[in-house]
């Protein structure tokens, strides 16, 4: 599990989350750093594999796009694949119903206690308690309340977050999406993340014969494993020979 897959540029297709796997993760979601040259790297991975690359995160599209790049250049799959962009520009969303509940929840917990923050969504919400790591059960079992009766729902237990979504959709479908899609279709696809809400995408990937790359700690059904983001990024600039020194 600690070797790294051999990628084959012309057969590759690329699939990235962002925080813990592209960035490292920071105390606040607004506090993440974007790395020198990840936006070169992005860029010239996209290049290299003729459009075949997508972000795959928990993000929405309206935190990552002033971070990374604007207008949004890659197809992406933004709030845990709920929101779609696809290389053609095509936007798909699906806001669940009774998420209203749970982001009321959230905000009460948050006028309460000093530490939380709350990270609204178009399509989901996340509770960050990195900053409060002894409110960890309280905000997991206020969330699991809120949504105990609505079985649209799903509670995501991460690093220091707890999030709420759609049981519809999941990295893992977003992937198979794509995969259907030129120019992902008929290439073997290559899938890294960091947490739980990845697990998915490492399931799909493998079935479909290609590579799960787990970055981090912690137990994964990824086939590969990455000690770092800093590894990661070294590897995909030496993998698929993208120079990061000078601009697309």
């Amino acid at each position: 599990m600690n070797t790294l897959p051999r990628p084959m540029a012309e057969r590759s297709a690329l699939f990235l989350d962002f925080d813990g796997t592209l960035a490292d993760l920071a105390q606040r979601p607004d506090a993440v750093l974007i790395p020198p040259a990840l936006v070169l790297l992005l860029h010239g991975l996209h290049q290299r594999l003729d459009g075949a690359l997508a972000l795959v995160t928990g993000r929405a599209r309206e935190d990552l796009e002033p971070m990374l790049a604007s207008p949004w250049p890659w197809p992406a799959a933004f709030e845990h694949g709920a929101v779609r962009l696809s290389v053609h520009g095509g936007l798909t969303a699906a806001r669940p119903d009774g998420l209203t509940r749970a982001i009321d929840a959230a905000d009460d917990l948050v006028a309460r206690h000093s530490g939380l923050v709350l990270e609204r969504k178009q399509t989901s919400m996340s509770l960050h308690f990195r900053l409060a790591p002894a409110l960890e059960a309280l905000c997991v079992d206020t969330l699991a309340r809120a949504i105990a009766d609505d079985p649209g729902l799903q509670l995501l237990h991460g690093k220091a977050v707890v999030e709420v979504k759609s049981n519809r959709v999941s990295k893992g479908l977003a992937i198979e999406a794509f995969m259907q899609e030129a120019p992902f279709a008929g290439r073997v696809p290559l899938f890294a993340g960091d947490d739980v809400t990845d697990e998915s995408g490492f399931d799909v990937v493998q079935r479909l014969g290609g590579s799960g790359i787990k970055v981090g700690e912690g137990p994964s059904r990824a086939r590969h494993r990455c000690p770092s983001p800093e590894a990661l990024r070294a590897w995909l600039a030496d993998a698929f020979f993208v120079n990061t020194t000078t601009a697309p």
